[in-house]
């Protein structure tokens, strides 16, 4: 398999729990991603990625008539992963998240992750995510599943 079976285009969805500041804002987040990556050498991987973060609120702390906002971010990001086996990879996500709910100005991304690759195509992984906010931090810890669509096999 070796880096034929790691590059190309990626389409992923991950959920998980926020932590810190803002988890007695938000409950839980999901996130979509969409990306590409091509082999720099026998074992690493790098392209751009994006997507889309959405947290929810916390519904016990929402009273009668008040409307906790949705936090909401876009990555753009270099994104590297090295594979020290055929199955198992670290590596990360950097760059810039957008904040797309009023009042969130985004910050500095990073995305730290291991995966295991299940077959040719789908990995599963845990990742860590952080956003350097001016005065807070977002960060969350979750679990996700990412599809490879390998234009060369078509």
């Amino acid at each position: 398999m070796g880096l034929y079976g790691q590059r190309g285009m990626k389409l992923g969805i991950h959920g998980g729990l926020p932590l810190n500041d803002f988890q007695e804002e938000a409950s839980i987040m999901l996130g979509l991603d969409a990306g590409y990556r091509f082999a720099l050498g026998e074992v690493v991987d790098f392209g751009v990625m994006t997507g889309y973060i959405h947290a929810f609120p916390e519904k016990y702390h929402l009273e009668y008539g008040e409307n906790l906002p949705r936090i909401q971010f876009v990555p753009l990001a270099g994104s590297i992963r090295v594979w020290p086996s055929n199955s198992f990879s670290i590596g990360g996500d950097v760059g810039q998240a957008l904040g797309v709910n009023e009042g969130n100005k985004g910050g500095f991304y990073y995305r730290p992750a291991l995966a295991y690759l299940m077959g040719a195509q789908t990995e599963v992984n845990v990742s860590y995510t952080g956003i350097k906010l001016d005065e807070k931090s977002w960060n969350t810890v979750s679990i996700g599943i990412v599809y490879t669509i390998d234009f060369k096999a078509y």
